[in-house]
């Protein structure tokens, strides 16, 4: 990266040189088309949320929300988009040594949040 992207600019430029793929170069496991601008990643191996374990959560600057990537052997099998209603940027994502995450927005008046189960 950036020598094959599929991502964009905020200006709508493709990034880089804008090529998808070069000879000698893997494509990527996984990519979002239209792009959630992807900030901080976190592989998820606690036990507080037994469901993620084994996914990666990613914050999502463009999306406004926490992506949740579903792993199964290596591939992605399925995506969940989280804490859409709280309509801010996620600039970074730690799992906590308690299994919780903790998660930065990216504002002027920026959060710290720490996310649990409900109950």
């Amino acid at each position: 990266w950036p020598t094959i992207t599929y991502g964009l600019e905020y200006s709508g430029k493709p990034v880089g040189a804008g090529l998808t793929a070069k000879e000698g170069m893997e494509q990527p496991v996984y990519y979002w088309d239209p792009v959630i601008a992807p900030a901080g990643m976190a592989f998820y191996e606690a036990d507080l949320f037994p469901a993620w374990k084994g996914s990666i959560l990613i914050g999502g600057l463009g999306s406004k929300a926490l992506v949740r990537l579903v792993m199964q052997d290596g591939k992605v099998v399925g995506e969940e988009r989280l804490l859409t209603d709280l309509n801010e940027r996620i600039r970074d994502v730690v799992v906590g040594p308690d299994g919780a995450l903790y998660l930065a927005t990216d504002s002027k008046n920026g959060r710290v949040l720490k996310v649990t189960p409900k109950g």
